[in-house]
C-alpha cells in the first residue's frame, strides 16, 4: 500500500492522539515533528521513534514529510498552517479549523493556490451513532429534517483552565465553549441540518469568574431548508451532564445521538466517560432498534480505545484521499462551517441583533465580537 509520509507540528497533550494514529494506519509513515518548545519536540520525538525538525520548512525539504497534523493553540493554528502549505505539505487542523473567518479564508485559498490539501479535525462525525444519523436523512427515513438541537451542557473547573497558559483567555484560546468544548456537536448540527440563513445568539461567563471567555452560550436558528432550530452549550454544570444532538423531521420522525456522557473528555488529561450512542429514534418500523444499536455501541466502546479509535479513522479517511485524490470527508470548506455558526454568535451577541449568513470577515479590533 502507498504510504504518505507524516509528521505533527505542535508536541502538546493533544498530539499523542495523532501520534498513536500516524504510528498504526498502514496509509501513515510517521516520519517528523515541530514544536516551538525544543525539548518539548525532543521527548515526543523520542518517544515515538522519529526525528525532531529545526523549523516548520526542514519538515518538508529535509525529511519529505507530505502531510502534517496541525495541534497547536487556536490562535496559531492559521499562521502554523499557511508555513506548512507555503512549504508544499497537506494539512489536517485540529478543531477548530481557526478562531477566526480571516483566518480560515486565508488558510483555504492559500492550500488552494498551492495544490494542498486542508482538513479540520472533526471526530465525532465517525462515530456509528452520528454515522447512523446521517444515513437515516440521506434515505429520507424522517422526511424533511425540520428541527435541529444542540444540548451540551458540560463542566471545566479551575484546573483544567490552569493546565496550560493559553486556556481561559482570549488571545490565548480565541473564545470559550464555542471555540474549544462545543465545535463538535456544531459541526454535526450543520451536517445533519445544511446550511444556515440567520441566526441569533447570546454569549456570557456565569460562573468562571478567573477566565475571560465565555462558559456559555444560546442561539435561536433558521436554516436555509426553513427549518429552525437551536443551541445550547456551557461549562457551567458540575457534575457534566451530557453532549446531545437531535433532529426532528416532517414526517413527525426523531433520531438523536448522545456523543458526550458525564465528565466531558480533555485530550491527554482524561478518558471518554460513557459510550456515544444514539438516545433518541422514533423511525417508523425501526422504533425497536434502539436499544439494540446502543447494546452494540456500548460492546464496540469497551472494545476499542476510544480516545485513540476515531482519530484514526479521520486520520485514515485524510490519508486515503490523498492516496487516492479525492476529497476528505471534512476539508476546510467544512472546517470554516462551524468557525462562521460560533462567530454569528459572537456577533449578534455583540450587536443584540440577528446575524445573516454566509458571513465575511470583519476587520475589527474587537476580534468579531468577542471583546
Amino acid at each position: 500500500m502507498e504510504k504518505i509520509k507524516t509528521g505533527i507540528i505542535g508536541c502538546g497533550k493533544g498530539a499523542h492522539l495523532h501520534a498513536h494514529a500516524l504510528k498504526n494506519l498502514s496509509e501513515s509513515l510517521f516520519t517528523a515533528v515541530w514544536d516551538i518548545n525544543r525539548a518539548k519536540a525532543k521527548a515526543f520525538a523520542e518517544q515515538y521513534g522519529v526525528k525532531v525538525c529545526s523549523s516548520i520548512e526542514e519538515m518538508a525539504s529535509d525529511t519529505s514529510v507530505e502531510a502534517v497534523m496541525i495541534c497547536v493553540p487556536h490562535p496559531a493554528h492559521a499562521e502554523t498552517t499557511n508555513k506548512a502549505i507555503q512549504a508544499g505539505m497537506h494539512v489536517l487542523v485540529e478543531k477548530p479549523l481557526a478562531s477566526s473567518l480571516e483566518d480560515c479564508d486565508t488558510m483555504i485559498e492559500l492550500a488552494k493556490n498551492k495544490g494542498v490539501v486542508l482538513g479540520a479535525i472533526c471526530q465525532r462525525r465517525f462515530y456509528p451513532p452520528s454515522l447512523r444519523i446521517k444515513r437515516a436523512i440521506n434515505e429520507g427515513k424522517i422526511g424533511k429534517p425540520i428541527i435541529g438541537t444542540v444540548n451540551m451542557l458540560g463542566w471545566r473547573d479551575k484546573t483544567y483552565y490552569q493546565s496550560d497558559p493559553w486556556r481561559g483567555s482570549w488571545k490565548g484560546e480565541g473564545g470559550g465553549v464555542l471555540v474549544n468544548q462545543a465545535p463538535h456537536q456544531l459541526d454535526l448540527l450543520q451536517w445533519f441540518m445544511g446550511p444556515i440563513e440567520e441566526l441569533f445568539g447570546y454569549w456570557s461567563n456565569l460562573n468562571h469568574p478567573y477566565i475571560e471567555v465565555e462558559d456559555t452560550a444560546v442561539a435561536v436558528i433558521k436554516f436555509k431548508n426553513g427549518a429552525v432550530g437551536n443551541i445550547i452549550v456551557s461549562n457551567s454544570q458540575n457534575p457534566a451532564l451530557y453532549g446531545k444532538v437531535h433532529v426532528h423531521g416532517d414526517n413527525g420522525a426523531s433520531v438523536g445521538v448522545q456523543t458526550d456522557g458525564g465528565a466531558m473528555f480533555i485530550a491527554g488529561m482524561s478518558k471518554i466517560s460513557e459510550p456515544p450512542v444514539n438516545d433518541l429514534w422514533t423511525v417508523k418500523g425501526e422504533e425497536d432498534l434502539l436499544e439494540k444499536w446502543k447494546q452494540e455501541d456500548t460492546e464496540f466502546f469497551n472494545q476499542i480505545n476510544p480516545m485513540n479509535y476515531f482519530h484514526e479513522r479521520q486520520i485514515e479517511d485524510f490519508l486515503r484521499a490523498l492516496i487516492k485524490g479525492t476529497k476528505p470527508l471534512i476539508d476546510g470548506e467544512e472546517g470554516r462551517k462551524t468557525v462562521e455558526l460560533f462567530t454569528a454568535i459572537y456577533r449578534s451577541n455583540r450587536d443584540r441583533a440577528p446575524v445573516k449568513f454566509p458571513l465575511k470577515p470583519e476587520n475589527k479590533a474587537d476580534f468579531d465580537g468577542r471583546l
